[in-house]
């Protein structure tokens, strides 16, 4: 076990910007709205126990079906990549069903611990070690528990314009993570 906390940050921000959190606040808020009550300890749990499990089941499955871990992060780099563009440009290129209810099918999954989450955690876990990895879940979870709690109140306090910003910053750094999960797993490949 090799315990990292520069490696529990590094993961912990890609983990935050594909998350995306800040910026689902303006559907949360819809839900909310709409449904009344969303029960933020119920998804928050479940979206870490999918999270993790996927984090140590995933490689299983892809060894099941033949592929390497190195090419599941260089196809999850260009995934990541092309979810920074959106974050950054303010473009949708994947554009998801907007969730009718506010249970924990689409807070948990597919808001919280999505398509995009899945291959960030075994793209990562290409290059960072589990311990650092799970950390950086829960650490993640519990920011999604606390917006989720207090998603109105941060809508009201940034308004749309400081939730744009912090959108377009989180993607810019996802943007450089995506390029350096390709840079690092695309020579093994060739190999």
């Amino acid at each position: 076990m090799n315990f990292d906390w520069r490696e529990v940050f590094t993961v912990g921000m890609v983990l935050f910007a594909v998350i995306d959190i800040v910026g689902t606040i303006p559907i949360i808020v819809d839900l909310r709205n709409k449904i009344g009550h969303i029960q933020s300890e119920k998804a928050s749990i479940v979206a870490g126990v999918i999270m993790i499990s996927f984090l140590f089941v995933g490689e299983e499955m892809l060894k099941f079906i033949g592929v390497d871990v190195k090419s599941f992060a260089v196809a999850g780099s260009i995934v990541l990549f092309f979810l920074a563009l959106e974050m950054i440009l303010g473009i949708t290129l994947y554009k998801d069903e907007e969730p009718s209810t506010a249970s924990i099918v689409p807070i948990a999954f597919p808001l919280i611990a999505g398509a995009g989450t899945m291959t960030t955690l075994l793209s990562l876990r290409a290059q960072y070690q589990s311990i650092n990895i799970i950390v950086a879940i829960l650490i993640n979870i519990i920011i999604v528990y606390l917006v989720l709690k207090s998603s109105s109140k941060i809508e009201k306090l940034l308004g749309k314009n400081g939730l744009g910003v912090i959108r377009k910053v989180f993607g810019v750094i996802l943007l450089a993570i995506a390029v350096k999960l390709f840079a690092g797993n695309v020579k093994g490949l060739f190999v």
